[in-house]
Formats: structure tokens, C-alpha cells, sequence
């Protein structure tokens, strides 16, 4: 092991702004920071035009195409190249490949999910383990990385205390996905769940909070909200400050859709009893992974009753942290890492 290095590490989170995919690279980020001093920078990769759509070996002269908001340095500028990069989402892929060379070899490069190109165009690929993808430099970890923490959790729910404080027991939270390639939500599906959830919850008297994904269908989201808006609690309806980590600190219970593997995933990491709510559509990849949630200890398919049990908190994200930095060869702290230092984030673009 060598030392600690006397300055932060350098790390950017690379994404293409989209926000599942962005916090993936920025919980991973955020995770490294709690074990060793880190400067954290968040890049958001936008291409003009039709660029993005491109696979990647189509995409042979990449920095022509970037968005000068993406703001990435080229192989004249190696000293600009952070220490570690981060990358996620297939719009990084031209970029990711490229870095170790652009950087002079500076740069330790990180891709997340499966990049679906050989690993060995990466120092590490860390994807889910449902993808089944192995090799030296391949980390497969339960689900995603994400930003949940006990700390996050506690600091959220003190915000929306005044709303969630005289909401009843047990607190059901429910977070509802919506379209994807492998699922969707019809409104007669979204109508079970709405009836499988109301009648537990009007017999033993608790309270609900919902949260819905852009990907939910609007046919669904109202049918939904207009069978449960008549019950205890909250729905959010998408304005004004987001409580989704307040109702995950909140909850007796989790219900998550299948449809997504990040909402799985920090529900996870709470400890908490986590049902799988059915959708329409299949996948043999969620299967897998809702299979190892389960084998576990922390999640459960939903059969239309609330029970509780208990699990050691799925904490994914730490450990792949400590392999970056293992593989990098830097000591850990175990004392009380700073928070990060966050560099201000570039205007969101949209992705092409």
C-alpha cells in the first residue's frame, strides 16, 4: 500500500446527465470521498446534434462532437485529467475508452453498469452481477451504486419532518417505476397494485407515501393516485423538494416495482422489509437480481400483506469504493473522512 496522497485525489463523475445513471457515478464518487480526501467534479456529456446515438466505434473523432458544456479536456491537456474517472450510460463510452490514452495514463478509468465492449479497454468495469459479465478487472456488485446513506437518510428525514412526523404507523412507502424495455405499467396492472396495496393498509391503519418515476405512464399515475389519494399520507405529485429519501427513512416498509434496479437497490440499503411489486412484462436479468436481493435477506415478492423481518443493509457501494482505492494502491482512513469537496456542477444539458 502506499500512502495517502498529500492532496485530494482528482474525480470526475461522468454520466449523460440522465438522473438515474448520474447517480450511480456521483454515489460511487461521494463513497470514495468518505474514505480518503477526494475533489469531486460532475461531468455531464452532451453531444450535438445525433452524435450520442452512434455506437461508440462509429464515433471515431469524439471531442468534435462534445457539446462545449461537456467541458472534457483533449490529449494535448493531459495535466487537466483527473486521477480517477467515473463514467456510466452508453453516451460515455467514446470518452471512457479513450481516457487512459488521452491522459497520458494518468487517469484510472472506472466504468459503470455493463459497457457491452470488452473490459480490458478499462482499468475497472463494475457492473451488476444479474449481467454476468467476469474478468480480472471486472467487480460485479449487487445492484447499482447509489447515494443512499445513513447520513443522507437522517438529514433528509429532519427536512420533511413537519410532513411525514403525524403521518400514522406502520408507513408504507412506494415507489412506482413505469416504462422500460422489459416492462410497463397498463392501468389494469396498476390497478392491482392499487387495490393490493389499499386494503392492508386500511385494516391495519398506516399510512402511505408514494413517489412516481418520469417513466411512469400518466393513465397509471391517476388511476393509482385517484384509488389511494382517500388514505393517510402522501403522494407526491412532482413539485416542490423531492421526499423520496425522506419516506426511505421514514418507512416500516418498502414497495418498489421490478422495473428498476436503482430504486431496488437503495431500498436495500436500509435495512427495511423490501417487496417487489409485480409489473407487466419479464426479464431474466431483474429476475436474477430480485433472486439475489432475496437469497440476501432483503427483499421479498408482494403477496398483498405488510410483515416485517430483518437483514444486514445492502451496502454495495462502499465496497466497490474500497476496491477502487485498493486497486489503486491507496491506504484507507478508517477515522472520519471530509465530506467531499464538490466542484459547481455545469448547466444541465439535454443528451442527444
Amino acid at each position: 500500500m502506499t500512502e495517502t496522497p498529500k492532496r485530494p485525489l482528482r474525480v470526475w463523475a461522468v454520466s449523460d446527465g440522465r438522473a438515474g445513471i448520474e447517480a450511480q457515478v456521483v454515489g460511487l464518487a461521494d463513497a470514495l470521498s468518505r474514505l480518503t480526501p477526494c475533489e469531486v467534479t460532475v461531468k455531464r456529456v452532451a453531444w450535438k446534434g445525433r452524435t450520442g446515438r452512434l455506437p461508440w466505434w462509429l464515433n471515431l473523432f469524439p471531442r468534435r462532437w462534445l457539446t462545449p458544456e461537456s467541458d472534457i479536456p483533449g490529449p494535448k491537456d493531459a495535466e487537466a485529467w483527473p486521477d480517477v474517472w467515473l463514467a456510466a450510460g452508453r453516451a460515455t463510452l467514446p470518452l471512457s475508452i479513450r481516457a487512459k490514452r488521452w491522459s497520458g495514463g494518468r487517469t484510472y478509468v472506472v466504468q459503470v453498469q455493463d459497457p457491452r465492449v470488452p473490459a480490458s479497454m478499462f482499468d475497472l468495469v463494475i457492473p451488476p452481477k444479474h449481467d454476468r459479465l467476469t474478468g480480472d478487472n471486472v467487480l460485479p456488485i449487487t445492484g447499482s451504486p447509489h447515494r443512499v446513506t445513513p447520513e443522507r437518510l437522517a438529514s433528509e428525514a429532519k427536512a420533511f419532518k413537519r410532513l411525514i412526523d403525524p403521518l400514522p404507523r406502520p408507513r408504507v412507502a412506494v415507489l412506482v417505476g413505469g416504462k422500460s424495455k422489459a416492462f410497463d405499467l397498463s392501468s389494469e396492472r396498476a390497478a392491482q397494485i392499487a387495490h393490493s396495496i389499499q386494503i392492508p393498509l386500511e385494516q391495519e391503519g398506516g399510512s402511505l407515501m408514494m413517489t412516481f418515476s418520469r417513466r411512469t405512464p400518466e393513465p397509471a399515475r391517476a388511476l393509482i393516485t385517484a384509488r389511494l389519494r382517500h388514505l393517510p399520507g402522501v403522494i407526491w405529485n412532482g413539485e416542490g423538494p423531492n421526499p423520496y429519501f425522506a419516506f426511505l427513512a421514514a418507512a416500516d416498509y418498502i414497495l418498489v416495482t421490478e422495473d428498476s434496479t436503482n430504486m431496488a437497490t437503495e431500498a436495500a440499503s436500509t435495512g427495511k422489509p423490501v417487496f417487489v411489486l409485480k409489473m407487466d412484462g419479464s426479464s431474466l436479468k431483474f429476475r436474477l437480481f430480485h433472486e439475489e436481493l432475496e437469497r440476501m435477506g432483503a427483499a421479498r415478492p408482494y403477496g398483498g400483506a405488510f410483515h416485517g423481518w430483518t437483514y444486514e443493509p445492502v451496502n454495495e457501494t462502499d465496497r466497490a469504493a474500497r476496491e477502487i482505492l485498493a486497486r489503486l494502491g491507496v491506504e484507507i482512513s478508517e477515522a472520519e473522512a471530509p465530506k467531499p469537496k464538490r466542484k459547481p456542477r455545469a448547466p444541465k444539458a439535454d443528451p442527444a
